[in-house]
């Protein structure tokens, strides 16, 4: 049956894309200060550093997590390495608020990918939803001009973001597939940890390569760390406790259009702090994926 959203459920789900929209808008802010694959495995080391003290017992010998490392091995490559280092790539070359934007395309995705690989059965309402964020989603690929979508060009930050969006579907639908201990599932610090364990490792590969393969540096200052703590602690840690709760509450697809709700935030952060003022196809792409949102979660 297709659930409705309750109120505290809602909440949930609104928490993560308020916070993914500052995660946003501060990779855009210190793009040019730290690389993007390093900068989200220095993101998952002071994540990690947060929860060793609430959770660390998992990482004994023994313990369920190393029981199930290949389940929070593809978790932490799917959540934390892929998704966020894509992301970050993306603002190299592309604004907070087209990034958000791409990322509007999630609900398709999360369908796509549920109906494929997970046997999820999709409802009227949902296709009806995502027809109208991928409409918002063209809307701004063509910068509000029709007739470009027959020449579109995606810059590569438009695609690096499609790419972490699969991703995330992915990583999403695999959340509600529960197959680790009841002792880590029922604690959500845990549960987290054993991800970032393996989360750190996958990015730490990505960033050697990054090294490796390009002249990068750091130009370390008082904002780059404080934006440093932001994004472990807020987009990091709450917005993935409120994430993996308000799945397992109303269920991937549906969680995926509330994640339409970070193009919003980002715009009003992006003016507040970027001085990128939003284009009228911006609002009329929002328009858009609202409306996704109220017919597919039954808001109506």
């Amino acid at each position: 049956m297709h659930p409705r959203i309750t109120f505290p459920t809602a909440l949930l789900l609104t928490v993560p894309p308020l916070l993914w929209a500052g995660n946003a808008i501060v990779g855009r802010m210190v793009h040019a200060a730290v690389p993007p694959m390093t900068l989200n495995l220095l993101r998952w080391v002071i994540a990690l550093a947060i929860l060793l003290p609430l959770a660390g017992s998992i990482l004994r010998p023994g313990r369920g997590l190393w029981r199930c490392w290949r389940r929070f091995a593809l978790l932490g490559l799917l959540g934390v390495g892929l998704y966020n280092s894509l992301q970050y790539l993306a603002l190299q070359s592309s604004t907070p608020i087209n990034v958000t934007l791409v990322a509007a395309s999630m609900p398709v995705w999360m369908l796509l990918i549920g109906g494929l690989f997970f046997g999820a059965k999709v409802a009227r309402k949902q296709v009806i939803g995502a027809v109208l964020s991928i409409a918002g989603v063209l809307v701004v690929l063509s910068r509000g001009e029709w007739r470009l979508l027959l020449a579109l060009h995606l810059v590569p930050g438009d695609l690096f973001m499609i790419a972490a969006t699969i991703a995330w579907s992915f990583y999403s639908w695999l959340l509600t597939q529960p197959r680790e201990p009841k002792d880590i599932r029922s604690d959500w610090a845990a549960f987290l940890l054993a991800q970032v364990v393996f989360g750190v490792m996958w990015s730490s590969v990505f960033a050697a390569t990054e090294w490796e393969i390009s002249d990068q540096h750091i130009v370390w200052s008082w904002p780059l760390a404080a934006a440093l703590l932001y994004v472990a602690v807020g987009p990091a840690i709450i917005a993935f406790r409120c994430w993996g709760a308000g799945v397992q509450r109303a269920g991937p697809a549906v969680a995926g259009f509330f994640n339409n709700l970070t193009p919003l935030f980002a715009a009003l952060m992006s003016s507040a702090f970027l001085g990128e003022m939003p284009h009228l196809y911006h609002m009329a792409a929002f328009a858009l994926i609202m409306s996704g949102i109220v017919f597919s979660s039954s808001l109506v």
